[in-house]
């Protein structure tokens, strides 16, 4: 007997031995007054014996028999070995095994095949959803081993929608660039463009330099190629703190980490080609039907794909012209178009722009520029200075013959020429010429002594005849 039938059994002796009425009866027991007749006219009927629950001992009408579960229990030892309850669960339905997952959660933990283990979590403060689908995307990279060593490990890029836990996944060799940005048209394709994009603080998504001068003086900093190629379409891209900071993203990491390495293994794939064909047309959708759930609100706030969208996704960087118009990006050289790139294009700094397929654009101003490729660095060709046809302009220096030239050096040569005898000439103003052989000025005129500026006068022979006051 348990102890509340215990109890039972003391509160009917009291009401036997005239001690208590059904009235007191029920009002101690907690039942209706009906309810205690009831029970009292099985103990005077049975006694104790009529207090215990007469489905006591009998088997429930949910509980399944002996031998499915032994079929049940030996299925999952040769098939599903490493699969929890609720993962075997469901496949062990689509064989035509329907079995709770609690059920056969008991059933492994009374075989010592399944253990119970609690982890405590850290409380960390709630974000709630976006209210519409395509608000915001989380975007990460799983590296695993995936395909349990049958091929060389690879990562699992995954993109999770905020409000709605809809999944879209590919498999890449590596998390790179060229992975993120197919991952990003696979999902744009579909849905299109979301608003903002959480991914993690890896390089592919920030840049750890400074940027330069110009940068930090405009306030910008320096952008990976991802980064500059979200700010062309306007798509926000927000770099999370901590794992958990884009949790869902994460936790979708942990449910595939378990389910889709048991299902690449029981399907047999074991290559990459397979593998993302697998996820697009099968278990996508399925995981999507499952674990799918509804936006706050029915607004879907994807943007539109602008035009040429795909020469966003694509890797740039600038390059200056040479002087014979060629362009040097990644060891090869282009020769600019003269004809149709303008004037002045030597030295200045053009956009080399490298598509995904392969393909280089040069850009200058918006405007795209031809270009042919060349096996080799170009050979410079020096050109001859060509002559002026006009002539200078400005004052010119006559020459050295030219007449009134070596007339006026004639006639100092003949003024500072010496007389015989080695006599040396004074000018008119008392004093030796100068060690030029130019004779020395004459004395200047004063006002305090009203005295006349003198010039000297040079006879026919060469010497100074005479001295004139003006």
């Amino acid at each position: 007997m348990s102890a509340k039938e215990r109890r039972r059994a003391v509160i009917m002796a009291g009401v036997q031995a005239g001690e208590l009425n059904l009235v007191g009866a029920a009002a101690v027991l907690g039942l209706s007054y009906r309810q205690t007749k009831r029970v009292w006219r099985r103990y005077r009927t049975a006694g104790d014996a009529g207090l215990v629950h007469r489905l006591r001992g009998r088997p429930g009408p949910r509980r399944k028999p002996p031998e499915l579960r032994a079929q049940v229990l030996a299925r999952h030892a040769q098939r599903y070995p490493d699969f929890g309850p609720t993962l075997a669960a469901e496949y062990l339905a689509r064989e035509g095994w329907q079995v709770d997952h609690e059920t056969l959660r008991r059933w492994l933990l009374a075989a010592g095949r399944w253990t119970v283990r609690r982890r405590r979590q850290r409380h960390r403060q709630w974000r709630e959803r976006k209210p519409c689908f395509g608000a915001m995307v989380q975007l990460d990279g799983s590296h695993h081993d995936w395909f349990e060593g049958r091929r060389a490990p690879c990562v699992l890029m995954v993109m999770v929608d905020d409000a709605t836990n809809r999944v879209w996944a590919q498999f890449f060799e590596a998390e790179t660039t060229h992975a993120s940005y197919d991952m990003l048209e696979g999902w744009a394709r579909r849905y299109g463009l979301p608003q903002s994009l959480y991914v993690d603080r890896d390089s592919i998504y920030r840049c750890e330099g400074v940027g330069s001068i110009a940068e930090q003086i405009a306030g910008k900093r320096p952008q990976t190629q991802f980064g500059r190629a979200m700010e062309k379409l306007g798509v926000q891209l927000i770099l999370a703190h901590s794992p958990q900071a884009k949790g869902r993203v994460e936790r979708m990491n942990g449910v595939l980490q378990d389910r889709l390495v048991k299902a690449l293994r029981l399907a047999g794939i074991n290559d990459l080609a397979a593998a993302n064909a697998y996820l697009a047309q099968t278990y996508l959708p399925e995981l999507n039907q499952r674990f799918q759930v509804p936006a706050a609100s029915a607004a879907d706030v994807h943007q539109a794909v602008p035009r040429g969208w795909q020469e966003a996704l694509s890797w740039e960087v600038e390059r200056v012209v040479q002087r014979d118009w060629t362009v040097v990006y990644q060891g090869r050289w282009y020769q600019l178009d003269r004809a149709t790139a303008g004037l002045g294009l030597a030295g200045k700094k053009v956009t080399v722009r490298r598509l995904r397929d392969g393909r280089i654009q040069l850009e200058r101003g918006g405007v795209k520029l031809k270009w042919r490729a060349l096996d080799r660095r170009p050979l410079r060709v020096r050109v001859p200075a060509v002559a002026p046809t006009q002539p200078a302009v400005g004052p010119q220096k006559p020459a050295a013959n030219h007449p009134g030239r070596l007339q006026r050096i004639g006639s100092v040569r003949k003024a500072m020429r010496r007389p015989p005898g080695g006599v040396r000439r004074v000018g008119a103003s008392g004093r030796p010429p100068l060690r030029s052989g130019l004779p020395a000025s004459p004395t200047r005129r004063t006002t305090n002594n009203n005295r006349t500026r003198g010039h000297c006068r040079l006879s026919s022979e060469g010497d100074i005849s005479k001295e004139t006051l003006i």
